[in-house]
Protein backbone atom coordinates (compact mmCIF):
# COMPACT_ATOMS: atom_id res chain seq x y z
CA UNK A 1 0.00 0.00 0.00
CA UNK A 2 1.35 3.70 -0.41
CA UNK A 3 1.96 5.70 2.08
CA UNK A 4 -0.41 8.18 2.25
CA UNK A 5 -1.98 11.19 4.74
CA UNK A 6 -5.22 11.10 6.70
CA UNK A 7 -7.36 13.75 8.16
CA UNK A 8 -10.93 13.67 9.78
CA UNK A 9 -13.43 15.75 8.59
CA UNK A 10 -15.14 17.85 11.38
CA UNK A 11 -18.30 18.54 8.71
CA UNK A 12 -19.11 19.40 5.03
CA UNK A 13 -17.43 22.01 4.73
CA UNK A 14 -14.24 21.17 6.14
CA UNK A 15 -14.29 18.06 4.21
CA UNK A 16 -14.41 20.39 0.68
CA UNK A 17 -11.88 22.40 1.95
CA UNK A 18 -9.68 19.31 2.21
CA UNK A 19 -11.08 17.53 -0.74
CA UNK A 20 -10.12 20.03 -3.71
CA UNK A 21 -6.17 19.59 -3.15
CA UNK A 22 -5.28 17.18 -6.06
CA UNK A 23 -4.69 13.56 -4.89
CA UNK A 24 -7.31 13.31 -2.12
CA UNK A 25 -9.86 11.20 -1.71
CA UNK A 26 -13.04 10.67 0.61
CA UNK A 27 -13.10 7.65 2.95
CA UNK A 28 -16.92 6.62 3.66
CA UNK A 29 -16.54 2.80 5.37
CA UNK A 30 -13.48 1.85 3.39
CA UNK A 31 -14.86 -1.67 1.83
CA UNK A 32 -13.69 -0.50 -0.94
CA UNK A 33 -11.48 2.00 -1.06
CA UNK A 34 -9.49 0.42 1.05
CA UNK A 35 -9.40 -2.58 -1.03
CA UNK A 36 -8.47 -1.23 -3.98
CA UNK A 37 -5.80 0.68 -2.15
CA UNK A 38 -3.94 -2.41 -0.72
CA UNK A 39 -3.83 -3.81 -4.60
CA UNK A 40 -2.07 -0.68 -5.78
CA UNK A 41 -5.30 -0.08 -8.00
CA UNK A 42 -5.91 3.54 -6.07
CA UNK A 43 -3.22 5.54 -4.53
CA UNK A 44 -4.25 8.01 -3.15
CA UNK A 45 -1.98 11.16 -1.42
CA UNK A 46 -4.13 11.88 1.35
CA UNK A 47 -7.67 11.00 2.44
CA UNK A 48 -10.50 12.31 4.12
CA UNK A 49 -12.58 10.88 6.14
CA UNK A 50 -16.47 11.61 5.93
CA UNK A 51 -17.99 8.49 7.79
CA UNK A 52 -18.62 10.74 10.62
CA UNK A 53 -20.51 13.37 9.12
CA UNK A 54 -24.08 13.67 9.73
CA UNK A 55 -26.31 10.06 8.85
CA UNK A 56 -29.75 11.09 8.86
CA UNK A 57 -32.12 9.17 7.07
CA UNK A 58 -35.55 12.01 6.80
CA UNK A 59 -39.06 11.94 5.16
CA UNK A 60 -39.58 14.82 3.14
CA UNK A 61 -42.97 16.97 2.81
CA UNK A 62 -43.62 15.15 -0.46
CA UNK A 63 -43.53 11.61 0.83
CA UNK A 64 -40.36 10.64 0.10
CA UNK A 65 -37.20 9.78 2.10
CA UNK A 66 -34.08 12.10 2.02
CA UNK A 67 -30.97 10.02 3.11
CA UNK A 68 -27.13 11.18 4.67
CA UNK A 69 -24.51 9.90 2.50
CA UNK A 70 -22.86 8.65 5.69
CA UNK A 71 -25.45 6.49 6.77
CA UNK A 72 -24.00 2.73 7.20
CA UNK A 73 -25.82 0.31 4.98
CA UNK A 74 -27.54 -2.10 7.68
CA UNK A 75 -29.16 1.20 8.79
CA UNK A 76 -30.85 1.67 5.82
CA UNK A 77 -31.78 -1.39 5.39
CA UNK A 78 -33.51 -1.36 8.69
CA UNK A 79 -35.15 1.43 8.61
CA UNK A 80 -39.16 0.91 8.98
CA UNK A 81 -40.07 3.25 6.39
CA UNK A 82 -37.46 1.99 4.25
CA UNK A 83 -38.85 -1.77 4.71
CA UNK A 84 -42.48 -0.85 4.42
CA UNK A 85 -42.40 1.74 1.39
CA UNK A 86 -39.28 0.40 -0.39
CA UNK A 87 -39.04 -3.08 -0.12
CA UNK A 88 -36.63 -3.42 -3.19
CA UNK A 89 -34.42 -0.88 -1.58
CA UNK A 90 -33.98 -3.06 1.39
CA UNK A 91 -33.80 -6.33 -0.58
CA UNK A 92 -30.90 -5.14 -2.55
CA UNK A 93 -28.93 -4.23 0.07
CA UNK A 94 -29.28 -7.53 2.22
CA UNK A 95 -28.14 -8.71 -1.20
CA UNK A 96 -25.51 -6.75 -1.60
CA UNK A 97 -22.79 -8.28 1.21
CA UNK A 98 -22.08 -9.53 4.60
CA UNK A 99 -23.63 -8.28 7.54
CA UNK A 100 -20.09 -6.99 8.67
CA UNK A 101 -19.77 -4.88 5.53
CA UNK A 102 -23.30 -3.68 5.65
CA UNK A 103 -22.32 -2.35 9.01
CA UNK A 104 -19.24 -0.39 7.88
CA UNK A 105 -20.34 0.79 3.69
CA UNK A 106 -22.35 3.79 3.71
CA UNK A 107 -24.50 5.06 1.21
CA UNK A 108 -22.20 7.74 -0.49
CA UNK A 109 -19.41 4.90 -1.05
CA UNK A 110 -21.77 2.56 -2.26
CA UNK A 111 -22.28 5.35 -5.00
CA UNK A 112 -19.01 5.62 -5.83
CA UNK A 113 -17.54 1.46 -5.35
CA UNK A 114 -15.67 0.28 -8.60
CA UNK A 115 -15.99 -2.88 -10.71
CA UNK A 116 -15.24 -5.94 -9.42
CA UNK A 117 -13.40 -7.02 -13.15
CA UNK A 118 -10.21 -9.51 -12.42
CA UNK A 119 -8.41 -7.20 -14.68
CA UNK A 120 -9.01 -4.19 -13.23
CA UNK A 121 -7.63 -5.56 -9.56
CA UNK A 122 -4.45 -7.32 -12.05
CA UNK A 123 -2.08 -4.13 -11.69
CA UNK A 124 0.93 -6.96 -12.76
CA UNK A 125 0.04 -8.75 -15.63
CA UNK A 126 -3.17 -7.28 -17.52
CA UNK A 127 -4.58 -4.60 -19.55
CA UNK A 128 -7.22 -1.94 -18.36
CA UNK A 129 -8.48 0.88 -19.72
CA UNK A 130 -10.33 1.88 -16.65
CA UNK A 131 -7.49 1.46 -14.31
CA UNK A 132 -4.60 2.61 -17.21
CA UNK A 133 -6.33 4.69 -20.23
CA UNK A 134 -4.88 3.30 -23.57
CA UNK A 135 -3.62 0.44 -22.44
CA UNK A 136 -6.42 -1.84 -23.54
CA UNK A 137 -8.73 -4.24 -22.38
CA UNK A 138 -7.59 -8.14 -21.98
CA UNK A 139 -11.29 -8.71 -20.65
CA UNK A 140 -12.69 -8.48 -23.97
CA UNK A 141 -10.78 -11.61 -25.34
CA UNK A 142 -10.09 -12.91 -22.11
CA UNK A 143 -12.68 -14.67 -19.19
CA UNK A 144 -15.55 -12.35 -19.50
CA UNK A 145 -19.05 -14.16 -17.91
CA UNK A 146 -19.74 -11.37 -15.40
CA UNK A 147 -19.22 -8.67 -17.75
CA UNK A 148 -21.45 -6.32 -19.51
CA UNK A 149 -23.67 -7.08 -22.33
CA UNK A 150 -25.39 -3.87 -22.55
CA UNK A 151 -24.00 0.28 -23.27
CA UNK A 152 -20.08 -1.40 -23.66
CA UNK A 153 -17.70 0.18 -25.66
CA UNK A 154 -14.37 -1.32 -27.48
CA UNK A 155 -12.53 0.14 -24.38
CA UNK A 156 -14.20 -1.22 -21.33
CA UNK A 157 -16.79 -4.13 -20.60
CA UNK A 158 -16.78 -4.19 -17.06
CA UNK A 159 -19.97 -4.41 -15.07
CA UNK A 160 -21.02 -2.10 -11.79
CA UNK A 161 -20.93 -3.89 -8.39
CA UNK A 162 -23.80 -2.25 -6.34
CA UNK A 163 -26.65 -3.84 -5.93
CA UNK A 164 -28.30 -0.74 -3.25
CA UNK A 165 -27.37 1.07 -6.35
CA UNK A 166 -29.93 -1.19 -9.02
CA UNK A 167 -32.63 -0.22 -6.57
CA UNK A 168 -31.81 3.40 -6.86
CA UNK A 169 -31.97 3.56 -10.48
CA UNK A 170 -35.39 2.21 -10.32
CA UNK A 171 -36.50 4.18 -7.72
CA UNK A 172 -35.43 7.44 -9.92
CA UNK A 173 -33.70 8.91 -6.75
CA UNK A 174 -31.77 11.72 -7.07
CA UNK A 175 -28.15 12.39 -5.48
CA UNK A 176 -27.36 15.71 -3.41
CA UNK A 177 -23.68 16.76 -4.10
CA UNK A 178 -21.42 19.71 -2.73
CA UNK A 179 -18.40 21.13 -4.59
CA UNK A 180 -16.28 23.81 -5.11
CA UNK A 181 -18.64 25.20 -7.71
CA UNK A 182 -21.20 24.62 -5.21
CA UNK A 183 -24.01 22.39 -4.63
CA UNK A 184 -26.24 20.50 -7.52
CA UNK A 185 -28.25 17.77 -7.77
CA UNK A 186 -27.91 14.26 -10.27
CA UNK A 187 -30.79 12.39 -11.18
CA UNK A 188 -29.55 8.91 -10.38
CA UNK A 189 -29.45 7.84 -14.24
CA UNK A 190 -27.09 10.67 -15.13
CA UNK A 191 -24.49 9.70 -12.24
CA UNK A 192 -22.62 6.81 -13.44
CA UNK A 193 -21.58 7.21 -17.08
CA UNK A 194 -21.26 4.69 -19.36
CA UNK A 195 -17.70 3.91 -20.61
CA UNK A 196 -17.37 5.08 -23.52
CA UNK A 197 -13.54 5.89 -24.52
CA UNK A 198 -12.98 7.23 -21.06
CA UNK A 199 -13.66 3.63 -18.50
CA UNK A 200 -11.63 5.23 -15.65
CA UNK A 201 -14.09 7.61 -15.42
CA UNK A 202 -17.00 6.14 -13.68
CA UNK A 203 -19.20 9.30 -12.12
CA UNK A 204 -20.14 12.35 -13.20
CA UNK A 205 -18.63 13.84 -10.59
CA UNK A 206 -16.28 16.72 -10.42
CA UNK A 207 -12.72 16.76 -8.61
CA UNK A 208 -13.20 17.67 -4.93
CA UNK A 209 -17.43 17.04 -5.25
CA UNK A 210 -19.36 14.99 -1.96
CA UNK A 211 -21.87 13.29 -2.22
CA UNK A 212 -24.13 14.62 0.89
CA UNK A 213 -27.07 12.66 0.38
CA UNK A 214 -29.72 10.88 -1.93
CA UNK A 215 -33.60 11.49 -2.61
CA UNK A 216 -35.94 8.94 -3.40
CA UNK A 217 -39.33 10.34 -4.26
CA UNK A 218 -42.89 8.11 -3.01
CA UNK A 219 -43.32 5.14 -5.11
CA UNK A 220 -47.43 5.20 -6.02
CA UNK A 221 -49.66 4.15 -3.13
CA UNK A 222 -50.64 0.83 -4.83
CA UNK A 223 -47.20 -0.39 -5.87
CA UNK A 224 -45.61 -3.07 -4.96
CA UNK A 225 -41.77 -3.60 -5.81
CA UNK A 226 -38.56 -6.28 -5.02
CA UNK A 227 -35.38 -7.02 -5.68
CA UNK A 228 -33.83 -10.13 -6.60
CA UNK A 229 -30.44 -10.80 -7.48
CA UNK A 230 -29.08 -14.18 -9.61
CA UNK A 231 -25.46 -15.38 -8.73
CA UNK A 232 -23.21 -18.35 -8.75
CA UNK A 233 -23.38 -19.09 -4.68
CA UNK A 234 -25.62 -18.03 -2.65
CA UNK A 235 -22.84 -14.87 -0.80
CA UNK A 236 -20.02 -13.10 -1.29
CA UNK A 237 -20.73 -13.37 -5.10
CA UNK A 238 -21.42 -10.11 -7.48
CA UNK A 239 -24.50 -10.49 -9.68
CA UNK A 240 -24.74 -12.55 -13.02
CA UNK A 241 -27.83 -10.50 -13.38
CA UNK A 242 -29.89 -8.61 -10.88
CA UNK A 243 -33.48 -6.84 -11.10
CA UNK A 244 -34.75 -4.48 -8.90
CA UNK A 245 -38.64 -3.43 -10.40
CA UNK A 246 -41.97 -1.44 -8.64
CA UNK A 247 -45.10 -2.85 -9.88
CA UNK A 248 -48.62 -1.00 -10.02
CA UNK A 249 -51.50 -2.47 -11.16
CA UNK A 250 -54.84 -1.41 -12.27
CA UNK A 251 -57.15 -4.56 -13.00
CA UNK A 252 -55.63 -6.89 -15.18
CA UNK A 253 -53.63 -4.23 -16.60
CA UNK A 254 -50.16 -2.61 -15.67
CA UNK A 255 -50.72 1.01 -14.59
CA UNK A 256 -47.09 2.23 -13.20
CA UNK A 257 -44.09 -0.14 -13.37
CA UNK A 258 -40.33 0.44 -12.84
CA UNK A 259 -36.83 -1.56 -14.04
CA UNK A 260 -33.67 -1.22 -13.73
CA UNK A 261 -30.87 -4.49 -13.97
CA UNK A 262 -27.74 -5.07 -12.31
CA UNK A 263 -24.77 -7.17 -13.76
CA UNK A 264 -25.34 -6.55 -16.79
CA UNK A 265 -23.87 -2.58 -18.03
CA UNK A 266 -21.01 -0.15 -16.98
CA UNK A 267 -23.62 1.76 -14.82
CA UNK A 268 -27.09 0.35 -12.97
CA UNK A 269 -29.36 -0.13 -16.20
CA UNK A 270 -32.57 1.36 -16.43
CA UNK A 271 -35.00 -0.39 -18.62
CA UNK A 272 -36.59 2.36 -20.47
CA UNK A 273 -37.59 0.44 -23.40
CA UNK A 274 -38.95 -2.77 -21.10
CA UNK A 275 -41.09 -0.37 -19.18
CA UNK A 276 -42.35 1.26 -22.24
CA UNK A 277 -43.62 -1.97 -23.82
CA UNK A 278 -45.51 -2.91 -20.44
CA UNK A 279 -47.15 0.15 -19.58
CA UNK A 280 -50.97 -0.20 -20.00
CA UNK A 281 -50.72 -3.85 -21.08
CA UNK A 282 -51.77 -7.02 -19.39
CA UNK A 283 -49.44 -8.63 -16.80
CA UNK A 284 -48.85 -11.95 -18.51
CA UNK A 285 -45.45 -13.97 -18.89
CA UNK A 286 -45.35 -13.33 -22.67
CA UNK A 287 -45.44 -9.91 -22.46
CA UNK A 288 -42.78 -9.75 -19.82
CA UNK A 289 -40.29 -11.74 -21.72
CA UNK A 290 -41.03 -9.53 -24.77
CA UNK A 291 -40.57 -6.31 -22.46
CA UNK A 292 -36.89 -7.95 -21.78
CA UNK A 293 -36.09 -9.21 -25.50
CA UNK A 294 -36.75 -5.27 -26.26
CA UNK A 295 -34.63 -4.15 -23.78
CA UNK A 296 -31.76 -6.25 -24.37
CA UNK A 297 -31.94 -6.38 -28.24
CA UNK A 298 -29.05 -4.22 -28.79
CA UNK A 299 -26.89 -6.41 -26.72
CA UNK A 300 -23.50 -7.36 -27.79
CA UNK A 301 -22.92 -10.18 -26.03
CA UNK A 302 -19.10 -11.77 -25.35
CA UNK A 303 -17.56 -14.97 -25.57
CA UNK A 304 -18.94 -16.19 -22.21
CA UNK A 305 -21.41 -14.07 -20.98
CA UNK A 306 -23.71 -14.91 -23.97
CA UNK A 307 -26.30 -16.44 -21.51
CA UNK A 308 -26.97 -13.08 -19.89
CA UNK A 309 -30.01 -11.63 -22.31
CA UNK A 310 -32.04 -14.93 -21.86
CA UNK A 311 -31.20 -14.88 -17.87
CA UNK A 312 -32.52 -11.68 -17.36
CA UNK A 313 -35.32 -12.02 -19.48
CA UNK A 314 -36.69 -15.04 -17.32
CA UNK A 315 -35.73 -13.35 -13.67
CA UNK A 316 -37.79 -10.33 -14.96
CA UNK A 317 -40.51 -12.51 -16.01
CA UNK A 318 -40.47 -13.54 -12.34
CA UNK A 319 -40.20 -11.00 -10.20
CA UNK A 320 -42.78 -9.09 -12.33
CA UNK A 321 -45.07 -12.44 -11.83
CA UNK A 322 -44.84 -12.13 -8.10
CA UNK A 323 -45.16 -8.69 -7.79
CA UNK A 324 -48.47 -8.65 -10.01
CA UNK A 325 -50.04 -11.56 -7.89
CA UNK A 326 -48.88 -9.76 -4.58
CA UNK A 327 -46.91 -12.48 -3.49
CA UNK A 328 -43.80 -10.10 -3.06
CA UNK A 329 -45.13 -7.21 -1.77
Amino acid sequence: MTPFDYARATDAADALRRGTIAGTAYLGGGTNLVDLMRETVARPERLVDVSTLPAAIEETDGGGLLIGAAVRNTALAEHRTVRTRYPLLSRAILAGASAQIRNMATVGGNLLQRTRCTYFYDTDGSRCNKRQPGSGCDAREGFNRIHAVLGSSDACVATHPSDMCVALAALDATVYVDGPAGRRTIPFSDFHRLPGHRPDRDTSLDRGELVTAVALPPLPAGARSTYRKVRDRASYAFALVSVAAALEMEGDRIKHVRIAFGGVAHKPWRATKAEAALQGGPATQQAFLDAAAAEFADARPLRDNGFKPALAGRTLAAVLEELAMGDAA
